[in-house]
Parts: C-alpha cells; sequence; structure tokens
C-alpha cells in the first residue's frame, strides 16, 4: 500500500472524505455568488424600495406623533398612539367589520370558485370559451367593477331592483349601499364576485395535477363523485387551498379600492373597512402618525390570525 493511500485512510471518515470547503465555494453552493446578486438586483431593488422601505416606514413614524400642517418638529413619542388605540370603540368596530368582510368574502369566494373550478375541469363542449369568461372579472380594475355596481344597486336605475320588483319579489325600490342592512351584504357580493375568478383559476391550476389515473382506478372500483372527490381530488388540493386561502383572506382585509368607490366607508360606518379607517384618519384629519400605529396593529393581528390558521392546517397535514 502506498504512503499516499495510507493516509487518506487515516483522514476521518475515510478515502471518500472531500476535502473542507472555502467560504467562496460555501458561497457559490447556496447560490450566493457575485453573479446571482448581480441578476437579483432588478427584481430586489422595486420590493425594497417600494415595498420594503414604506414598511418600515410606516412602523418608525407609528410611534411619531406626525401631523399634517405642524410647522413644529415630529416628535419620538413611544407607544402613545398604540395606547391610545386601546380605547378607540371606532378603530375596534370598523377592525370587526373588517374581519367579517374579509372571512365572509374569503369562505364565498373559495366554495364557489371549487364548484366553477370542478366544472371547467370536466371534458365539456366551448371548455375553453367558458374558461375565457371566467376570467372577465378578475381582469377588470376594481374602479371599474365598483361603478358597474353602482349601478347595479341604484336604488332608480338599477337592474336588480327593476328585475326584483318585476318578478314581485320586492314592492319598492331598495337603496342597496345606503341601507343600514343591506351595505355590507351588497358589498361582500361585490367583492365575491371580483375575487372569484383567481381562485378559480388557482383551484384549476391544481385541478390538472390531480393524477388522471387515481381517478380512474377509484371509478373502477365503485365510488361515486363524492366519494372520489373526498379521497383522491381533495387530499391532492389541500396544499392549493390552504395557500389560496391565505392569500385571499390577506388581499381581502387589506381591500380599499372596491370598498371605496361602492360606499366610501357608509352608510353610518356600516362598510367602513380598517384601511378606509386609518386612510380617513391620514387624509381628512391629518393625523399620520395615528393612522401608521393602526396600520401596525392590522398587520400584528392579520400575522396572528395567519399564523394560527397555517399551523392547524399544516399539523392536519401531518397527521
Amino acid at each position: 500500500m502506498s504512503l499516499t493511500a495510507s493516509r487518506a485512510d487515516d483522514v476521518p471518515g475515510g478515502r471518500g472524505t472531500p476535502p473542507p470547503r472555502t467560504a467562496a465555494q460555501r458561497r457559490r453552493a447556496l447560490g450566493l455568488d457575485r453573479g446571482t446578486w448581480f441578476l437579483l438586483l432588478p427584481a430586489l431593488i422595486p420590493v425594497l424600495v417600494l415595498s420594503v422601505g414604506p414598511l418600515l416606514y410606516g412602523v418608525a413614524l407609528a410611534f411619531t406623533d406626525a401631523q399634517s400642517g405642524r410647522t413644529t418638529p415630529t416628535r419620538f413619542i413611544g407607544l402613545a398612539n398604540l395606547s391610545d388605540l386601546r380605547f378607540d370603540s371606532l378603530f375596534w368596530d370598523s377592525f370587526t367589520i373588517g374581519l367579517t368582510w374579509a372571512v365572509c368574502v374569503t369562505v364565498l369566494q373559495f366554495a364557489l370558485a371549487l364548484g366553477l373550478a370542478l366544472l371547467l375541469d370536466q371534458n365539456l363542449r366551448l371548455r375553453w370559451l367558458a374558461r375565457t369568461l371566467a376570467l372577465v372579472p378578475w381582469a377588470m380594475p376594481e374602479v371599474v367593477v365598483g361603478i358597474m355596481w353602482r349601478l347595479v344597486y341604484h336604488s332608480d336605475a338599477g337592474i336588480l331592483n327593476d328585475t326584483l320588483t318585476r318578478t314581485g319579489l320586492l314592492h319598492e325600490n331598495v337603496d342597496w349601499l345606503a341601507d343600514l342592512s343591506y351595505a355590507l351584504p351588497a358589498v361582500i357580493v361585490v367583492g365575491v364576485w371580483a375575487g372569484m375568478p383567481q381562485t378559480t383559476v388557482v383551484l384549476l391550476a391544481g385541478l390538472q395535477n390531480v393524477p388522471r389515473e387515481l381517478r380512474e382506478a377509484a371509478h373502477l372500483d365503485g365510488a361515486g363523485i363524492w366519494r372520489r372527490f373526498t379521497t383522491v381530488t381533495w387530499p391532492a388540493l389541500r396544499p392549493v387551498v390552504v395557500s389560496i386561502t391565505a392569500l385571499n383572506f390577506i388581499w381581502n382585509i387589506n381591500s380599499f379600492g372596491l370598498v371605496y368607490v361602492l360606499t366610501q366607508g357608509g352608510p353610518g360606518g356600516q362598510t367602513r373597512l380598517p384601511m378606509l379607517f386609518a386612510y380617513e384618519e391620514a387624509f381628512t384629519y391629518g393625523q399620520f402618525g395615528y393612522a401608521a400605529a393602526m396600520g401596525l396593529v392590522m398587520v400584528a393581528v392579520i400575522a396572528v390570525l395567519l399564523t394560527l390558521f397555517l399551523r392547524k392546517k399544516l399539523t392536519e397535514d401531518a397527521v
């Protein structure tokens, strides 16, 4: 045996043990070399400037007494804004409305989108046309959707009142967006209609990845439609469901443009979502620091709710 071989065998781990890697080699193995960072810069710079930067500035602003039109310098006041928020019943009322809106819209979006995705997954005639038409609400800007539905809900010339009156379901016109009882449900309907297409597309993509062989095998074994869905389709679709549900909840609770165009938070604050309330505090009353504190509380509460939701879902998947 050669001297070289003997020394290799004496090394801990045996002859096949690779030599220790340098720091540069470890960075390259992790994809952290200079070339990678250079390619990532076009994507990282907009994120840092337009997302991370404003977020950090808003967090810092929450601990100050920043106001519009004041001549004295902005002062650091610590937790004073957060302390005031504890007793602001209007803010917590808007937060309750926001949670109601987000949960209802998210659940209804998912239920209707799942049914539509299952239908579009079938081998139907003109399926390509149906899939295209299903994306129309998603392609429309929120302002356009809001104006269109304001016309639908119009108390005198709206198509909804006209249809319900002609069919005898209504005896007099209803001002859907100005009635205290109907305003929030009417806005929820619009939110579901506007956001359902994107959920449908994601669920349809998930259904395309469910192996056809498993469905056919379950069908040959005599499993019915519901049995095939619960034992084959749903388990394969669960990761997609968790992801799109969490994203929809974030998007819905942060809604602003659609509700602002429809009701501007009225009537009587019945549709004043937290984002609308913070917007009014900042740009109507000029309380920038207080509005930033509202945003900070919203981020913290949403993060806690999403953490609990995702942990529960991941625990169920692990079992």
